[in-house]
């Protein structure tokens, strides 16, 4: 049964897609005017637009009332469809979850206000390289 209404809501996305594609735009009369009119003869002399119209409307409807469908299905079944092989259903999980573990409490009180709580390292920013004093002027090479 899942497999025919996800099927079903597939082909009915896709005729939706190619239906608005295939309509054309609010600025397509203007090229009418200018010669271009007989490209619309393949639906008749009015066009598509009536026939595709009606068509979007009830495809789009279509695809709403499936979607919402298949979402309230699927939220109550309690299982992912797509991912559950047919004729088998997901195992049940009867474990109870671990309480997570508390971390330790310190027995050593913060020394005085405004002090980092214990447990955390004091870090003292890098002090600046003291420059070593100049020493004497390097020797001139020796003449030859």
């Amino acid at each position: 049964m899942s497999v025919l209404l996800y099927s079903l809501y597939f082909a009915v996305c896709l005729m939706l897609i190619v239906l608005v594609l295939l309509q054309h735009g609010k600025g397509a009369d203007i090229g009418v005017s200018l010669g271009g009119g007989a490209s619309n003869t393949v639906f008749g002399a009015r066009g598509a637009g009536n026939f595709l119209t009606k068509l979007t409307t009830g495809s789009a409807i279509l695809f709403m009332i499936l979607a919402f469908g298949l979402s309230r299905w699927a939220g109550q079944s309690g299982s992912d469809l797509l991912s559950t092989p047919a004729g088998k259903s997901a195992p049940a999980t009867t474990e109870k979850k671990a309480e997570p573990e508390k971390p330790p409490e310190s027995a050593a009180p913060p020394t005085e206000p405004g002090a980092p709580p214990s447990g955390f390292e004091t870090v003292e920013p890098p002090k600046p390289a003291t420059p070593e004093p100049p020493g004497p002027p390097p020797a001139p090479p020796p003449a030859h």
